[in-house]
């Protein structure tokens, strides 16, 4: 069975495990190869908006399977839990978990970066980046024969890209804190954690939230091996779909804490130990011996499962004046290398 539709399968089959649990979101339909392809979400835990979500997200760019693993195996994780463990069954009366694991089920069938339309939904939000932006990588309306083409200039946004950005307004928006990570691969020889934003060298509204958060992943898993960074530190993009998501918060609910993350998988590691995935498209961005993906799934749980904790927990880190103030200037050094205000 294609990956896609394997994925898609265990989501469902996932979603009739737990139950009344789960809520299975049908979210529309994209065509590739003959392929009707559902996109789908899955919710978990308290749908009252008074409590903090988290959204986990994979699949955007097809060629990235391993985005869609990590998150599918979290899930199962989840759900294999539900039955007997307390507390886990207290976490989700407190919290919304949001699943979307196949953003982009056209590009996973097709092995490719892009969707069926030849859009990349990372460069496909109405968001202009500020220069210096680099020529091509940043997004372009050219022509789809190109990588990284944002569609053409003036039209709506692509089906998968709009279903995404929907489902996230429809969870997330509005709560008094919402988290979200979207997993990828494909950048330099360690992890990284990027956050908005992508377009710009300017920090977000909550850059001391974030780095309170960032703290306290640090003093929770010490050892942990992620880099946590502003996207627009390593280049600039046009059109990302979390910069447009946090704009439209900062617009409709500047109250909300609204925190994105990208989790951008250090794939030439498995390259540089493995390396004739240098000679597989697929290699190029996914680990393609199975104990090697199996650590893989293994070592991005507890990051997920940190941010569920530290969304419930969220009273307990948040900070409030004079904290808040501290945590900016702190950021604005760790991040920016910014005069203190």
């Amino acid at each position: 069975m294609p990956l896609p539709l394997s994925s898609l399968r265990e989501l469902q089959t996932l979603a009739a495990q737990a139950g009344p649990a789960a809520t299975l979101h049908t979210l529309g339909q994209v065509q590739a190869h003959g392929h009707s392809l559902p996109l789908w979400a899955l919710s978990l835990g308290n749908p009252d908006p008074a409590v903090p979500a988290v959204a986990y997200v994979g699949g955007v760019h097809g060629l990235e399977r391993i985005g869609t693993e990590v998150v599918l195996s979290y899930l199962r994780n989840l759900v294999a839990r539900l039955p007997w463990d307390a507390t886990l069954q207290h976490l989700l009366q407190g919290l919304r978990l949001l699943f979307v694991p196949v953003v982009n089920p056209g590009g996973l069938l097709r092995g490719t970066r892009a969707n069926p339309r030849g859009v990349d939904l990372m460069r496909n939000a109405p968001v202009e980046a500020h220069p210096p932006a680099p020529f091509l990588l940043a997004g372009h309306h050219l022509s789809p024969a190109l990588p990284w083409y944002r569609g053409r200039a003036g039209e709506p946004m692509e089906a998968e890209s709009q279903a995404l950005c929907d489902v996230i307004r429809r969870e997330l928006f509005g709560r008094p804190l919402a988290i979200a990570v979207d997993c990828h691969s494909g950048f330099g020889l360690r992890d990284r954690l990027w956050f908005p934003y992508a377009h710009t060298a300017l920090p977000i509204d909550h850059l001391p939230e974030l780095h309170a958060l960032v703290q306290l992943f640090d003093q929770s898993l010490r050892h942990h091996p992620y880099v946590v960074e502003p996207q627009s530190r390593q280049y600039r993009t046009h059109g990302d779909l979390w910069d447009h998501l946090t704009l439209q918060v900062r617009r409709e609910h500047p109250e909300q804490v609204f925190l994105a993350l990208t989790l951008e998988m250090g794939s030439w590691l498995w390259v540089k130990k493995n390396p004739r995935q240098f000679f597989s498209r697929q290699g190029m961005f996914n680990p393609l011996i199975a104990h090697r993906q199996q650590r893989v799934l293994r070592r991005h749980h507890l990051l997920l499962d940190f941010l569920a904790r530290a969304a419930l927990g969220a009273p307990h880190w948040l900070p409030d004046d004079p904290a808040r103030d501290a945590h900016l200037a702190q950021a604005l050094d760790r991040w920016y290398r910014l005069p203190t205000p």
